[in-house]
């Protein structure tokens, strides 16, 4: 099997706001130290599948643990591209760095669903049952708790139990202790025994209810100057993998067989057809879902008493305009709205 990868170790508190410099190959920082079972996967199965290569663009994945991490090293110029959370982008940008913007995003949604008994058929019927999250303002029980509110449900009528994390939940709902949580669909499909469960709202229901923007691939400006055609082709290679996986879904399963050995085949079969819908066949920025996730990251209340920030303070549109005026627009689910 081989899987080409850095992980990388920050090295001088000092250089942490150091311009990155240009580079051979271009170095895409990743918060994932395998590819994992989610969309985002793209970005490792584009360097093993040679679709960066045709392009052009000689990538190096370079692997940290975690959003803060990734962000460290890019404005250390550990790396020219970082795929981070929305939220880091905008607890960035109220400290006063305004220099990254966000150019795609691979794995915009994350495939949030709920499970439920059996019993359970319909949202309404939820209320005065346990429902598991992860904790009270955790991302799982916001997201879900705007999810029920556009069907009706209030989080107040739910006996709320905290459990932890989504395997965690996933066995608790198997287990009879809670009558519903939320986990992401590649959790719901590991559940050895789903007897007496079925999915309540679906991952691509659950995205249209509280259309959050989970992470984006940002650059520093510096970047986006020295080696915009680079970053061009790191764009168009993404985009163009996300759109063979649209149309085959078999072939992001068997692109991720190597890397996900614990799970059946037909467990990832169906996990592949899952994500219909699901990719960023058009680069993955559409300006209504991301005013709607910056306006509910603001009202969050880590950022309370910020001041006002305007959607291209960090996001750049020109890149993937410039691949979709190559590529065409694609008339899936991935609108880009402008």
């Amino acid at each position: 099997m081989r899987f080409s990868a850095v992980l990388v170790v920050l090295t001088g508190v000092s250089a942490a706001f150091a311009a990155p410099t240009s580079a051979d190959p271009f170095r895409l920082i990743v918060t994932h130290l395998e590819p994992p079972l989610v969309p985002n996967s793209v970005m490792d199965l584009a360097l093993e599948l040679g679709y960066f290569a045709r392009e052009g663009v000689e990538v190096e994945l370079i692997r940290v643990e975690q959003t803060p991490l990734a962000a460290a090293a890019l404005l250390a110029g550990e790396g020219d591209m970082a795929n981070i959370g929305v939220d880091a982008v905008l607890q960035l940008q109220v400290q006063g760095t305004t220099t990254l913007k966000a150019v795609t995003s691979p794995n915009k949604s994350l495939p949030f669903l709920i499970a439920t008994k059996d019993s359970i058929a319909t949202a309404g019927d939820l209320v005065g049952h346990s429902f598991g999250v992860g904790r009270i303002g955790s991302l799982d029980y916001a997201l879900s708790t705007r999810v029920l509110a556009s069907a009706g449900v209030a989080m107040e009528g739910l006996e709320v139990v905290t459990l932890g994390q989504p395997n965690i939940r996933a066995q608790s709902l198997a287990a009879g202790q809670v009558d519903a949580t939320t986990m992401s669909i590649g959790t719901w499909l590991s559940l050895p025994d789903k007897t007496g469960l079925h999915v309540l709202i679906a991952p691509d229901a659950y995205y249209a209810a509280a259309p959050v923007v989970n992470k984006v691939n940002v650059v520093p400006e510096a970047v986006l100057a020295d080696r915009r055609d680079e970053v061009v082709a790191v764009v168009r290679a993404l985009t163009k993998i996300s759109r063979d996986f649209d149309q085959d879904p078999s072939a992001w399963s068997a692109a991720m067989a190597p890397f996900a050995t614990q799970m059946s085949a037909d467990a990832l079969t169906g996990l592949g057809q899952s994500f219909a819908g699901g990719w960023s066949v058009n680069g993955g920025l559409n300006r209504a879902e991301l005013q709607y996730t910056q306006d509910w990251i603001l009202a969050t209340d880590d950022f309370k008493g910020a001041a006002p920030i305007s959607l291209e303070a960090w996001v750049d549109f020109s890149v993937v305009d410039q691949v979709l005026a190559e590529m065409g627009v694609d008339p899936g689910s991935d609108a880009p709205a402008r």
